[in-house]
């Protein structure tokens, strides 16, 4: 049997935020996770996060940031190089993390200011990878949370075995059937979120 998804669990120095309980910790997202808990360990005090959008990247960086202080760079990559290189430096000098989130990591990251090259080759990459079964079938129960709804077992098995597996469909799933369900005044079931995601055309007529 595979284990439950956890929720998100921090060291007891670190105080709770408003975001806690929307991560949820899989094997996806485990080692990214770990390595924010280990933040005093890191060889330099900066890390590139990286992993699809909507992955909650940026919820896992903004939080961690809020506890410890330091500062986040979303869209990294996009970013102004001189303030990212003199972020860096910073980083180092007061022991407070630099976190860069971005798309693409080195070496398809590579930055025309030789010095930011040079650190940003000596700094630790994490990745969140896309969902396992675990995390994706969490995401759509809590997405149906969020609109005051419960899903059924058997129904959330089917659209973990056959969805596309990316965070943002999960998403695109949930407010599918949820319209679907609403404008056909039916009930949360098996039956209704097959022909929600039908007529989505998020899955095949075979399904």
């Amino acid at each position: 049997m595979k284990p439950g998804p956890d929720q998100i669990a921090l060291p007891l120095d670190w105080p709770h935020s408003e975001g806690d309980a929307r991560f949820i910790v899989s094997d996806a997202n485990r080692q990214a996770f770990e390595h924010f808990r280990q933040w005093s360990l890191w060889p330099v005090k900066a890390t590139i996060l990286t992993g699809p959008r909507r992955s909650g990247r940026t919820l896992l960086a903004r939080s961690f940031v809020e506890r410890v202080g330091g500062r986040l760079f979303d869209d990294a990559e996009q970013r102004n190089e001189e303030e990212l290189f003199h972020a860096w430096n910073q980083a180092q000098d007061i022991g407070r993390p630099l976190i860069m989130i971005a798309d693409e990591v080195p070496p398809a990251w590579t930055p025309r200011l030789p010095d930011l090259q040079t650190r940003l080759a000596v700094t630790p990459v994490v990745r969140i990878e896309l969902p396992d079964d675990v995390l994706f079938g969490a995401l759509i129960q809590l997405f149906f949370a969020d609109r005051g709804l419960h899903i059924p077992p058997d129904a959330l098995r089917f659209m973990v075995e056959r969805l596309h597996r990316d965070y943002w469909t999960a998403e695109r799933a949930v407010e599918a059937v949820d319209r679907f369900a609403i404008a056909e005044r039916a009930r949360l079931s098996l039956p209704t979120i097959r022909r929600a995601l039908m007529e989505a055309k998020m899955i095949g007529e075979a399904a």
